[in-house]
Formats: C-alpha cells, sequence, structure tokens
C-alpha cells in the first residue's frame, strides 16, 4: 500500500506540475516579451539623423501583402479600401518591388519551395492558416516587409530597413504578425516555419486553433524560444531608450546573429508612442463565434490567471483528499478483516 500511496503522490505532483507549467508556458504569450523595444519616432529619428544612414541595408525593398478571398473563392478583386490602403504603401515607396500574393499563386510557391509543407498548408482548417503561414514563409525566403491588407503607409518605409527582424507590438497581450520585416534566410524565420507543423493543432475552440497554431500566439511563443536561446547576457529584455542606441543595436545584429531582435511598437491605446509609418483600418475578416469571448479575456487577463491558479490549486486539494480518504478507507478494511472459519 505504500508504494500504492508514492505512485499516486507522485502522479499527483507530476499532473499539477504539468499544469502549471502550461499555464506558465500560455502567460509568457502575454507578458513582457523579449527583444528591442523600438518606436517608430525611434526609428525614424534613428534613420534620419544622418545622411545617407551609415547603417548596413538589411532589409530587401519588398513589399509582400496577401489576398485570399475565400468568401468568393476564383474572385480576385480587392475591396476598394483595401486596394486604397495598399496603393499608399506602394506610393510612398517607389522604386520598391510589390508583390500580391493571390491563393492560387501562393500554393505554387509553397509547392515550389517548401514542397515538405504543403500538405500541411492544404490542411489547414481555417483558411486565415494559410494566410499566417505564408507570410513567415515569404519572411524566410525573400524577406522584405509584409503588411497585412487593413493597414496603410504615413510614410516611407526606408527606416526599418536597417534592422535583420522585427515584428510589431501592440504594447498589450501577444505580439502581432500583422506587419512584419526580415532580412532573408533569418534563424528566426527558420525557427518559425520549422515549428509550424509541431505546433498545427485543432483545438475545440477556433480562435485557439487560429492564434496558438499559425497566428499571433504561435508567433509569440516561437519568439520567445528564440530570445530564450540566445548566450545568456542577451537573453533579458532591452529597451532602445535613444536614437543612438537602436542605431547601435541594429549594426551590431549584423555582426553577430546572436542578439535580441526588434518590437516595433503599435500601441493605439490612448497616451501610446506616435506611429509614423502605418495606419490601421478595417479588418476582422476571420472573427469566429468566440473572438469576443478571448477579447474580454485579453481585457480581464489577470483575473482570469488568478482563477485558472485556483482551479489548479483546488485540483489538487481534491485529489490530495481523494488520496487520503482511499487510504482510510483501506486502513478500516484492514481493521474489519473477517475472522477465519
Amino acid at each position: 500500500m505504500r508504494s500504492s500511496r508514492i505512485a499516486l503522490l507522485l502522479l499527483l505532483l507530476l499532473a499539477v506540475s504539468y499544469l502549471g507549467t502550461r499555464i506558465l508556458r500560455f502567460v509568457r504569450i502575454f507578458g513582457p516579451h523579449a527583444g528591442v523595444r523600438l518606436t517608430q519616432d525611434e526609428a525614424a529619428l534613428a534613420h534620419n539623423s544622418t545622411t545617407p544612414d551609415p547603417r548596413p541595408q538589411l532589409v530587401p525593398k519588398i513589399i509582400h501583402q496577401i489576398f485570399h478571398n475565400w468568401k468568393d473563392p476564383g474572385n480576385e478583386a480587392m475591396p476598394s479600401d483595401w486596394d486604397g490602403l495598399r496603393q499608399t504603401c506602394i506610393d510612398l515607396n517607389p522604386g520598391w518591388e510589390y508583390k500580391l500574393w493571390t491563393e492560387k499563386i501562393s500554393r505554387t510557391f509553397i509547392e515550389s519551395n517548401y514542397p515538405w509543407f504543403l500538405g500541411a498548408y492544404d490542411a489547414f482548417k481555417f483558411p486565415v492558416q494559410r494566410v499566417d503561414a505564408l507570410r513567415y514563409f515569404l519572411m524566410r525566403h525573400y524577406g522584405g516587409i509584409y503588411i497585412d491588407l487593413d493597414n496603410g503607409c504615413r510614410e516611407s518605409l526606408e527606416p526599418l530597413l536597417f534592422y535583420p527582424v522585427w515584428v510589431t507590438d501592440g504594447g498589450h497581450g501577444a505580439l502581432s504578425n500583422n506587419i512584419l520585416g526580415a532580412q532573408p534566410g533569418h534563424a528566426f524565420y527558420r525557427l518559425l516555419t520549422d515549428s509550424i507543423i509541431p505546433y498545427a493543432w485543432n483545438y475545440p475552440l477556433p480562435y485557439v486553433t487560429i492564434s496558438y497554431a499559425t497566428g499571433q500566439w504561435f508567433e509569440t511563443v516561437i519568439w520567445e524560444d528564440y530570445h530564450a536561446r540566445l548566450p545568456s547576457p542577451q537573453r533579458s529584455s532591452s529597451t532602445a531608450n535613444s536614437p543612438k542606441a537602436a542605431a547601435t543595436d541594429a549594426t551590431d545584429i549584423n555582426m553577430e546573429h546572436d542578439k535580441p531582435l526588434h518590437r516595433i511598437m503599435m500601441d493605439m491605446r490612448p497616451g501610446a508612442d506616435r506611429w509614423v509609418f502605418f495606419t490601421q483600418e478595417r479588418g476582422g475578416t476571420w472573427d469566429n463565434w468566440d473572438n469576443h469571448v478571448f477579447g474580454w479575456i485579453g481585457s480581464h487577463l489577470l483575473a482570469v490567471l488568478c482563477a485558472a491558479l485556483v482551479a489548479v490549486a483546488m485540483l489538487a486539494a481534491v485529489a490530495w483528499y481523494l488520496l487520503r480518504a482511499c487510504h482510510a478507507l483501506h486502513r478500516r478494511c484492514r481493521v474489519y478483516r473477517p475472522l477465519p472459519k
């Protein structure tokens, strides 16, 4: 009996440990993020403080946008508001290469360059997952700047070409994948694209499937994993406090690929840092019934986390109580064992 009690106790501890680890890993998605925080003003000042900019250009002058019309397959006519937004980016960046990825050419790109991923690409449950995955492979293969169609441009994107990889950060919650920048072949995007298949689970809730298999949660988890693998002096979050610091960071990264990557701030809350390069318009094309539920959770994250921890503690307490009750019952059965005839 003693050995079975020990085994049950170990199983209980393992279960609680596993749940605790999963909760902490999930919370990391929404916590303070690794990498170098960089406002759009700081990026602009770092570029404009000296003419010409002495830093090496790392990101090629390519703008990628994706239009998959899953509501009307085969119709490649873009809504007029999105067409106007993409035109702002074309007009403000003359001489740049512009690539619009429709469904057919997107699949051909995956089939030609990453045939090992084509089965997973075709098997995604939700069409937006193909859009998410495609943008990562475009960054890995071509580099450049990816922009969602519900984002437009205010200024030239030239100042953003001097950071080897950058994502956007809304200032709270998970990182965003709506606008991305990269030099081709960077280790972060190799890790990101190589991790899609292991993460491509279908969960009961659509929002979780989309976010955790290919979307913002997935991107954030891999971002944190990438930075956790860096040499220890570089693991902690860094802050670009000045344009000079931003320029120095970019030069260092060019010389060495084990430096923290950049988070371009795009916080929409009142009083947040000014947006210099981008605008935000109509989106929500992939909304499902549970989007509002998770929107509420995101606004009450601390309360939800406390509730989850309380639930784990209660589960552990109930399991311990049941274990003690079984042990007591077993002892009573031994005490009142029938006498042999």
